[in-house]
């Protein structure tokens, strides 16, 4: 890794901490930075999620005050993210590398097409009656649903889960946001405890990315809430487009 390289990751990673904490969808920014330096697909993938996690962490913590009086909802949900995150894991390492590269294609376009329809996601949440249930059991299945494609991939896992929760869980959309990212970041950790015992991994890319993505986490916690969306959904688009262009 060269030193440009290095900055050009730590620089993706804190943006994508930045971006997971606040809406989702951040591996949008590091994999294809990843792709775009010449690294295989696969061990971008195993790397990319690694060295998030931290991040992920990081913006869990920022949240800290959102989560008060969740600890129900956490206690249903995160065993259902761990397992669907679990089963994405051993997919990704079972399952040839040519599978991968022919599906983060398709994946990659449903997650830009997420980023774009977010903001009408949102108003729709927003505007929805009052009558949502509280966790029952097709929430706690989706939610391990979300965890199989977060374990194998992950990009816009975050626009899932929240679209989920908002759909079914009456709530304010900052708690259940809060929510959102310990789910995320159960998945990321159990994929990487995974692929930490089980495949290749670049240290020196999980590195850089962790240390951009602790940062990005603190600043998606606090001034990230201020920042135009439309921006960050412009950056994520173009990033994206440019991985499948690289990846085509």
């Amino acid at each position: 890794m060269t030193l440009t390289d290095g900055f050009l990751i730590t620089l993706a990673g804190l943006a994508a901490g930045m971006i997971n904490t606040v809406v989702g969808s951040g591996s949008l920014i590091t994999f294809p930075t990843l792709i775009g330096l010449g690294y295989p697909p696969v061990l971008a993938n195993v790397s990319n999620n690694i060295g998030l996690v931290p991040g992920a962490l990081s913006g869990a913590i920022g949240y800290r005050r959102e989560l008060v009086g969740q600890a129900d909802r956490l206690r249903r949900l995160v065993p259902a993210s761990v397992t669907g995150g679990l089963i994405g894991a051993i997919l990704l390492l079972v399952l040839p590398s040519t599978v991968f590269k022919r599906v983060v294609v398709v994946l990659i376009i449903v997650a830009l097409v997420l980023v774009v329809l977010q903001p009408r996601i949102a108003r729709r949440l927003k505007t929805r009656e009052h009558h949502r249930h509280e966790i029952g059991p097709a929430l706690v299945g989706l939610v391990a649903l979300t965890g199989v494609y977060g374990g194998y991939f992950g990009a816009a896992q975050g626009i899932i889960l929240i679209a989920l929760l908002g759909i079914f869980v009456d709530d304010d959309l900052q708690r259940l946001n809060a929510v959102k990212n310990v789910l995320a970041m159960s998945v990321n950790l159990i994929a990487s405890v995974i692929f930490v015992f089980a495949t290749h991994v670049d240290w020196a890319v999980v590195g850089c990315i962790a240390a951009g993505s602790v940062v990005g986490g603190q600043l998606g916690a606090t001034v990230g809430r201020r920042l135009d969306p439309r921006v960050l959904r412009g950056v994520i688009v173009v990033v994206g487009l440019t991985a499948l262009i690289r990846l085509l």
